[in-house]
């Protein structure tokens, strides 16, 4: 390079170190890393590999996309890679789309949705996190997130809408039905825990629970239904005289479940729940069922919470 501008040479981004080329890549948009890759073969390779594009998915989407987005559409580059003969098994001939929305969620193909699986054709099912943000972006991928609704949370398919920086969302309540337009990204967020729709979650915090502590409950109206997650907080049991120096909730072998979004009096208002008890518990007096808890821990998780709240009691 140096014997180049003694020469007086023009220098290329060609002719720069490599870590030197890698610096000024990264500081490029989505829509510039395009452009750029237009220039040549060699340019083409470096700005459509997954490091680069791995950073503008974090920058985007890491608040709404988790593991499970990244596993899903994994599913769909093998689908579109293996051919036509499992694409033709699997796909809606009549709109080209990976996916159905009539089908029970766990029969539907894959839990996520792309409308359009030409997006995957050639070279494009090679570049992972490339193709990902740009079937993200277009909206004609719905992936699976969960959507904030009142005090609690549904899993649903997610569509982002760029026009106007919202989301659409669909979820299964005896079919699919949308759940929402419109929604503000901190009404979307990436799935908690790892457990599917339809199972318990496995709760690590029984033994720990105390009053005050704020959680996230599993609840059902029936066993063929998959969970929601409610806010919650845990309250005083009805033996307790509330005076801290002599609780001793946190010693009993029972807890209460405290959902403040209902009135003093309501029937919803509090639930008794075993500590003991790591199954599904039932509700005998307002119906439905109890999964698996999750302790907040974030301070911005409560804090979310919160605002919901106020939004429900001045509303």
């Amino acid at each position: 390079m140096e014997k180049n501008i003694k020469q007086g040479h023009n220098i290329s981004l060609l002719d720069l170190p490599e870590m030197t080329l890698d610096f000024i890549l990264k500081l490029l948009s989505p829509i510039e890393l395009c452009r750029m890759s237009e220039v040549c073969t060699f340019l083409r390779d470096k700005c459509q590999s997954n490091h680069l594009w791995e950073e503008h998915m974090k920058q985007k989407w890491g608040r709404v996309i988790g593991d499970v987005v990244y596993k899903e559409w994994q599913l769909h580059i093998t689908a579109a890679k293996e051919g036509n003969n499992l694409l033709n098994q699997r796909t809606n001939l009549s709109s080209g789309s990976l996916g159905s929305f009539t089908g029970d969620w766990p029969n539907l193909y894959l839990a996520s949705y792309l409308e359009d699986c030409c997006l995957l054709n050639g070279q494009r099912s090679n570049h992972f996190m490339m193709s990902l943000y740009f079937s993200l972006q277009s909206g004609r991928f719905w992936f699976p997130a969960q959507v904030y609704k009142g005090l609690m949370i549904h899993y649903a398919l997610v569509s982002y809408d760029s026009e106007s920086n919202t989301f659409q969302a669909r979820y299964r309540c005896g079919g699919w039905r949308f759940l929402g337009k419109n929604l503000e990204w901190d009404m979307v967020r990436a799935p908690a825990v790892d457990s599917p729709p339809y199972v318990m979650h496995v709760s690590d915090c029984l033994d720990k629970l105390k009053p005050g502590d704020h959680i996230e409950i599993q609840w059902r109206g029936n066993t063929q239904v998959p969970y929601d997650w409610w806010y919650a907080v845990i309250g005083h049991l009805d033996s307790c005289n509330e005076n801290e120096n002599y609780c001793q909730c946190h010693r009993s072998d029972t807890f209460m479940v405290e959902f403040k979004q209902y009135r003093e009096g309501s029937h919803m208002r509090r639930i008794t729940l075993s500590r003991n008890n790591y199954g599904e518990q039932c509700d005998r007096v307002g119906g439905g069922f109890y999964g698996g808890i999750r302790k907040l821990h974030n301070q911005d998780e409560i804090e979310t919470w919160n605002k919901l709240f106020l939004r429900q009691v001045q509303a």
